[in-house]
């Protein structure tokens, strides 16, 4: 009876997860199928078969872009790149240094520095948008890479992470590696860079993905086509009007913005899940 039990619910299990996976994957197929039919087809009836036109229409979303958009789809995925990386390595550098500074060099007030820091989580972009974008203007750096990067590199939660991480370290490197004559920057490169790997891995999983589907900041801070990212881009392509939207087009840009992160999630997926369940380090 416990076989035939364990054995009707692990059927029920399995399909219930295939299910599921069919819910969330029907959608991506539908994209990639309209991706790959023209205009007509795709208005007339809705195909869900593939048709002739994959290599021509990603090939004008690529090279030729959409109309009345003034940027390339590749364009705009490389300014979504720049964006994504700049943000990546970005938070992380800066998050490894405040840590390592709060953790390893004792100054007045401290710990308020930290807690300023970590207060800044209930402070999302949307909330400080207005100021953030005078403080922005201000320096110039609206149009530009250095504004839709610069304002959203500070990270209170890998700071968090990375002084939780450094705390768990043996005083007795610290005092060795001071012996030894090295001072607190060799330290920091050579022995808590080297062990903060798969930390520094799982967040820039996390942090490549936040980057990459950024909408709102890059909205707010271009106004010129050439640094529209892929998600602004695809945005203004539905703004036709009463024009018709090139849905082709749309679909293929679609498929083409959720590339990047499904890649970096497949190629780095070992190492995310490493980064977020080791705990002796």
């Amino acid at each position: 009876m416990m076989v035939e039990h364990r054995s009707a619910l692990t059927v029920i299990t399995h399909t219930v997860l295939v299910l599921g996976a069919v819910v969330l994957a029907f959608p991506i197929y539908v994209t990639f199928i309209a991706s790959t039919h023209t205009i007509e087809a795709i208005t007339k009836s809705f195909p869900l078969l593939p048709g002739g036109h994959l290599i021509e229409n990603y090939l004008r979303a690529l090279t030729v872009g959409p109309r009345d958009v003034g940027a390339t789809v590749g364009t705009m995925m490389l300014n979504s790149l720049i964006m994504a990386l700049g943000i990546t390595f970005g938070k992380i550098f800066i998050s490894l240094l405040a840590a390592f500074a709060i953790v390893y060099f004792r100054f007045r007030l401290r710990m308020v520095f930290f807690w300023m820091i970590f207060i800044t989580l209930m402070l999302p972009v949307e909330v400080r948008i207005l100021p953030t974008y005078k403080v922005a203007a201000d320096l110039k750096l609206l149009d530009s890479y250095g504004g839709l990067i610069f304002p959203l590199i500070a990270s209170a939660t890998a700071t968090f992470l990375f002084r939780q991480f450094f705390m768990t370290v043996p005083d007795e490197l610290c005092e060795a590696h001071r012996i030894d004559g090295g001072g607190p920057m060799r330290f920091f490169f050579d022995i808590l860079l080297p062990m903060s790997r798969t930390s520094i891995a799982a967040l820039f999983v996390i942090l490549f993905i936040y980057g990459w589907n950024q909408y709102l900041w890059p909205l707010l801070i271009t106004s010129d086509q050439k640094y529209y990212t892929l998600l602004i881009g695809i945005k203004r392509m539905l703004d036709v009007g009463e024009g018709q939207a090139e849905w082709q087009i749309i679909m293929a840009s679609t498929i083409l913005a959720m590339l990047p992160p499904v890649l970096v999630v497949i190629f780095m997926q070992k190492q995310f899940i490493r980064g977020m369940t080791e705990t002796e380090k």
